[in-house]
């Protein structure tokens, strides 16, 4: 504690001290800070620390998971697989209740709510099968990242009036950026399967806009 320009008051190190612990109380349990004052308790003359052993013990199981299970002939690897299929599958079928709207389920009618079922039921089997495709091919994104990565690519309509008093509407797809093309690619899609669409449609009572509104 002889460096210049440090605080050396005993009282004040100790409520620094406390304010660190207070601010970061999940490392603060790990380690032991002790104070030391001078013979009339006002100086500090020295701040040692040391980790806890407890925690040293901690972080060598840091990143080990515990399966607990009731099937004594499965290997590691079937139990792990496993596990991962079920977080996967509960994440899809998140995906599917909120982005897509198929839960909660509305219905009253016995008929209808069973329908409804089936088709969530067809829906985690397509994001299955397509996750599984992009699998073989190298490709190991979530159902979330998928959709996420995707969503960037849109079918837009363009509306061109004319001076024939006609209108025509260019539907088109945006280019396919590399990591889309990719997944197209081992999904053995074309990244436009549908191409442009132009359609014209009579529109005599349509004013062509001019500059002056």
């Amino acid at each position: 504690m002889s460096q210049k320009g440090t605080v050396k008051n005993h009282v004040k190190i100790l409520e620094r001290i406390g304010r660190l612990r207070e601010k970061n109380s999940r490392v603060a349990q790990d380690y032991q800070i002790d104070v030391t004052p001078d013979a009339t308790h006002k100086q500090a003359v020295a701040i040692t620390w040391h980790r806890q052993a407890p925690s040293a013990a901690k972080d060598r199981n840091c990143g080990v998971y515990c399966l607990r299970s009731n099937i004594p002939d499965w290997s590691e690897q079937q139990l792990w697989t496993t596990y991962v299929m079920l977080t996967e599958i509960e994440a899809t079928f998140r995906s599917l209740k909120t982005e897509l709207g198929l839960r909660p389920v509305y219905h009253q009618n016995e008929d209808r709510v069973t329908g409804h079922l089936f088709i969530t039921l067809l829906a985690y089997h397509l994001v299955h099968t397509l996750r599984h495709q992009l699998k073989l091919q190298g490709i190991h994104l979530s159902w979330d990242s998928i959709r996420t990565l995707m969503a960037t690519q849109q079918r837009v309509t363009l509306i061109l009036p004319t001076d024939e008093q006609t209108l025509i509407y260019l539907r088109t797809t945006t280019r396919a950026e590399v990591q889309q093309q990719e997944i197209y690619a081992a999904l053995g899609i074309k990244p436009d399967p549908l191409g442009k669409r132009k359609t014209s449609v009579s529109c005599k009572k349509y004013v062509v806009p001019t500059d002056s509104g």
